[in-house]
């Protein structure tokens, strides 16, 4: 698979990823000593005099009661992680079509699941862990090996705003293949690695059993997995339309179904919790984490979606033996 270069040009589109990345992260871990999970990413590297101002947690209590001298200990973060994001770029991760509008949420899942894995490399950064990318939908369209140098930080980005900068059009609608792409995946990760994968699981029904066969591939070859399903709960799990008629769009497909939603609710409704519930069980029985990020949550004045998926991923993290 090509790899594309990172022009001068290009670099200006990035702020927007870095600016939000950023503020998501540091807010974060602003909010860590409230956290269990403080000090998850960081060892001891060596000790320093107290200063006045200091954080007195940081004390070693030890050193001072075998010297009288106040010692700060100092960490380093550690740099031995391998992480892999797996971005679902299918059609069906654009809905809803009119994210943004009134009464809509801010982004559709496909913006979500982006900017969340720009938040995911940026707090690996800020670690010096490796990353790769892969990018999906009915092929594997984007794979890089995992690295932790700037270079290859900027490649992933423009590869996201590539992504973002998407529209959909009816001559090139991408159906998920998430099966056959996840086996691909699992074959071509050599170490052990965090795999994180974003997407709304929206196979087609009579793959089912293969995507949850491509999952336990990754399980079998060690590697640790979080899936992150995102939806829109309000209108995917709910189904909250008013009730009036309706013309519905298979976004992978283009078929249309003109519906009074009243009249399919219920049913709609008791099918998408059976879904779910299959994907949780499924998982539970592989040890792979499951998290269902709704993208109604990812508003800026609360970004309760952003710190789900954080915290998620800080509990895997915690799990892994380095």
């Amino acid at each position: 698979m090509a790899k594309t270069l990172v022009s001068l040009q290009d670099l200006h589109k990035f702020d927007q990823l870095d600016i939000l990345a950023r503020q998501v992260v540091e807010g974060f871990i602003i909010g860590l000593h409230k956290s269990p999970f403080h000090g998850f990413s960081v060892e001891f590297a060596e000790h320093r005099l107290y200063n006045p101002g200091d954080p007195i947690k940081n004390v070693d209590w030890k050193v001072y009661g075998r010297t009288d001298r106040m010692f700060i200990k100092k960490f380093e973060e550690e740099t031995n992680l391998r992480c892999r994001i797996i971005l679902d770029a299918s059609s069906s991760m654009y809905f809803p079509a009119d994210a943004g509008k009134a009464d809509q949420p801010p982004l559709n899942k496909l913006h979500f699941s982006a900017y969340s894995a720009a938040v995911l490399m940026y707090m690996l950064k800020k670690q010096r862990d490796a990353v790769g990318l892969t990018i999906f939908s009915d092929e594997v369209e984007f794979h890089t090996k995992s690295k932790s140098t700037t270079v290859h930080h900027n490649l992933l980005k423009a590869n996201i705003h590539k992504v973002l900068e998407r529209k959909i059009v009816k001559k090139d609608r991408r159906k998920t293949a998430a099966a056959k792409c996840l086996h691909e995946i699992a074959e071509n990760i050599r170490k052990r690695s965090l795999v994180i994968i974003f997407s709304d699981m929206f196979e087609n029904h009579e793959n089912v059993n293969e995507v949850f066969s491509g999952l336990q591939h990754l399980k079998h070859n060690k590697h640790e997995v979080v899936v992150f399903h995102v939806v829109d709960r309000k209108k995917e799990l709910d189904f909250e339309f008013e009730n009036r008629p309706y013309i519905f769009v298979d976004m992978e497909t283009g078929q249309e179904e003109k519906v009074k939603p009243s009249q399919v609710k219920q049913y709609y409704k008791k099918q998408m919790e059976q879904f779910t519930q299959n994907l949780k069980l499924k998982c539970l029985q592989y040890k792979i984490d499951f998290e269902i990020l709704d993208i109604n949550a990812a508003k800026e004045d609360d970004g309760k979606g952003w710190w789900k998926m954080l915290h998620a991923y800080l509990v895997k993290r915690s799990k892994m033996k380095t």
